[in-house]
């Protein structure tokens, strides 16, 4: 056996054994970091040599378990098996985790029980590196329930934060919704197929459509849309984002939503592959067009530095779920593309707020301002973050989100369906909202006047600010270079998703896939270009369109100043100060009287939309809809798990009534 056949075992099995030497060595400092450093490094360089031959030769890796080969052409053992869509995550993910370290190394020195945290670190990392590259549905399920544990008990470590373990809470009982149903849909696939073996269900499941296999097939996906933070299935997601330690958050953020959209693609395109069915597409797209708005206009009303971040990744998840669903290849590019880049602007973003929250001690915007003279580093580090987040060329979020644009606007063309073309219009609508709600950020962090008390605050060390500094020219490099990222990555990604020959051969014996006539999906003709002039003139008005959306929204109250003990009939109409615009009410002189809405249910976590507020009027104009918002967000996990079973019951009834 080719020793480079053992890389993708070991760079899973020495995070894990890391993590093991951690919980016995861990005490000292020194040693500590040394073992978690030289763990994630090691891990990233043995992934790095599967670079040549996996992405620039096209090769598929496998590795059996325990050398439990297929007997009789029946896949018994467990097999890691490494192609260029699960090698593209897997170094995503080990370059996620090993900055996340290093910035660790500042943002939590000084912090209770290190060595439980760098434990449960490499837990995660090492369960996630393994998800992706298992050849195992049951494997993964065990994978994703090691990193559901792992990022519970991290989320919950954060004892500077009352509601940490609330929130982690709230996360657990959420993600074990998810894996129940994806445990369910294993069971049933076992049942109707007797293996395991993504490769072998990847044989036996396309075409093979029955009440079983359709069952299977929905519970799966809705675990890993639980996995992934759609709508309805955010809400404990971004408070544990919000609660976690910022070095914790980038991770859940930026790489555990992964998992979800991994899951996906996987068991979407190739395990079952059902996508090239109008119905499936359209449902995707359903579920990422709506997350992607709802989870920016939420994310407009923050005034939490990292719950409005949480709530513009379920945004930009949303972005990466509809373009997967368009079945095409420039769309998957661009799913693909933007899942890479939200992993590194989004990364990026919660270091540069957690570099806030270290210097300033409070994540509330209302109390920061003026940041930029003391700390100029960090915020030029946001300013691309923010840049690349709302799709400013020339930063890697423009490519993706142009690739998306594209994609969604041939698709309308090809098919004919309007459908396509309103998503083609949210996704532009969505990113100018969000490129408005990080104006608002900059305004309350970074500009403005310095608040007094933060008059002495420094510059983030140097340790935390050296991850920032290779995200932020990651951003721009991603960005510029495009046409040699996608070559050496998303194009070898794109294509194994598509063609899963090669995938089943590697795996099962050469000829295998050929044996049960197995087909590859038509790949069409990846067309993508800066320059179009006339789509450039729809980007134009539509833009145009909905800058005038936000400013015209904006008169009704532009001037107003809310003060406590004076009449709101210029604003509310109803001369009673009492009543606020979503319909509660306060009495006179309350201090929580101008800072009414809110969207999570613990007093800490108040998400103030104060007057102050640089999108006051646009979110007054807009009160029914938040309000509407503010019912279904209440704080309490019995709701959400309530959302989620009314989700569950309309996703399977739309499996039955439009895939049989």
């Amino acid at each position: 056996m080719n020793m480079i056949q053992h890389f993708p075992v070991l760079a899973v099995m020495t995070l894990f054994l890391g993590a093991f030497l951690i919980e016995i060595l861990g005490r000292n400092q020194i040693v500590r970091n040394a073992l978690a450093f030289a763990a994630v490094s090691i891990s990233m360089v043995l992934l790095i040599c599967l670079i040549r031959p996996v992405l620039l030769e096209g090769q598929v890796i496998s590795y059996w378990m325990g050398g439990w080969k297929p007997v009789a052409n029946y896949a018994i053992g467990i097999g890691y098996e490494v192609d260029a869509l699960g090698l593209t995550f897997a170094l995503l993910g080990i370059t996620a985790y090993w900055l996340s370290c290093v910035y660790s190394f500042g943002y939590m020195k000084g912090k209770q029980h290190l060595g439980h945290y760098y434990t449960l670190f490499l837990m995660l990392a090492g369960a996630s590196v393994g998800f992706f590259l298992t050849g195992d549905i049951f494997n993964m399920f065990i994978m994703m329930e090691i990193v559901t544990f792992s990022a519970v008990a991290l989320t919950a470590s954060n004892t500077e934060k009352t509601t940490a373990i609330e929130g982690a809470f709230k996360y657990l009982i959420n993600c074990s919704i998810g894996s129940s149903m994806t445990l369910a849909g294993i069971a049933l696939i076992y049942l109707n197929c007797h293996t395991l073996n993504l490769a072998q269900l990847a044989t036996i499941l396309p075409g093979n459509v029955n009440l079983t296999t359709l069952m299977a097939f929905a519970l799966i996906l809705i675990g890993f849309c639980v996995e992934s933070a759609m709508i309805p299935f955010h809400a404990s997601f971004v408070d544990a984002h919000t609660v976690a330690p910022s070095s914790v958050s980038m991770i859940l953020s930026g790489m555990v939503l992964k998992l979800g959209v991994y899951g996906l693609i996987r068991i979407s395109y190739i395990v079952f592959r059902a996508i090239d069915t109008s119905s499936l597409q359209i449902l995707l797209t359903a579920f990422g067009t709506v997350t992607m708005f709802i989870g920016v206009t939420m994310a407009l009303a923050q005034h939490d530095f990292k719950r409005l971040l949480a709530f513009h990744s379920v945004s930009q998840l949303g972005y990466i779920i509809a373009a997967a669903g368009l079945c095409t290849s420039l769309g998957l590019t661009g799913s693909l593309y933007h899942a890479i880049n939200h992993t590194l602007f989004k990364g990026l973003l919660f270091l540069c707020a957690g570099a806030v929250i270290h210097a300033t001690g409070t994540s509330d915007l209302d109390a920061l301002g003026g940041l930029s003279k003391r700390m100029p580093k960090t915020c030029i580090c946001f300013l691309i973050g923010a840049f690349s987040i709302s799709g400013l060329p020339p930063f890697n979020g423009f490519v993706s989100k142009w690739m998306i644009y594209q994609a969604a606007y041939a698709k309308a063309v090809t098919t004919g369906n309007f459908y396509y073309a309103v998503v083609t219009v949210t996704a532009l609508v969505v990113s100018v909202m969000t490129l408005a709600s990080f104006v608002k950020v900059l305004h309350s962090v970074f500009f403005g006047q310095l608040k007094k008390e933060h008059e002495s605050v420094h510059e983030a060390p140097g340790i935390m600010l050296f991850p920032m500094y290779i995200m932020s020219a990651l951003c721009v490099l991603t960005g510029i270079f495009y046409k040699a990222f996608s070559t050496v990555f998303i194009g070898p990604a794109v294509f194994a998703a598509f063609n899963n020959t090669t995938y089943i051969d590697s795996m099962m014996g050469e000829g295998y896939a050929e044996l049960f006539g197995v087909p590859a999906l038509a790949i069409d003709k990846l067309e993508f270009s800066y320059w179009n002039p006339f789509v450039w003139f729809v980007l134009f008005v539509i833009v145009f369109a909905a800058a005038c959306v936000v400013i015209f929204s904006s008169t009704g109250t532009r001037g107003r100043t809310l003060k406590s003990g004076g009449s709101y009939d210029s604003v509310y109409g109803t001369g009673d100060l009492s009543v606020d615009f979503m319909g509660r009410t306060y009495e006179t002189g309350d201090p929580e009287e101008k800072y009414a809405v809110f969207f999570s249910g613990e007093k800490a976590e108040y998400s103030h939309a104060g007057g102050s507020d640089l999108f006051w009027g646009f979110k007054y104009n807009w009160h029914k809809y938040y309000q509407f918002l503010q019912g279904l967000h209440s704080g309490s996990v019995n709701d959400y798990s309530a959302y989620a079973v009314i989700c569950i019951a309309v996703i399977c009834m739309f499996m039955f009534l439009f895939m049989r």
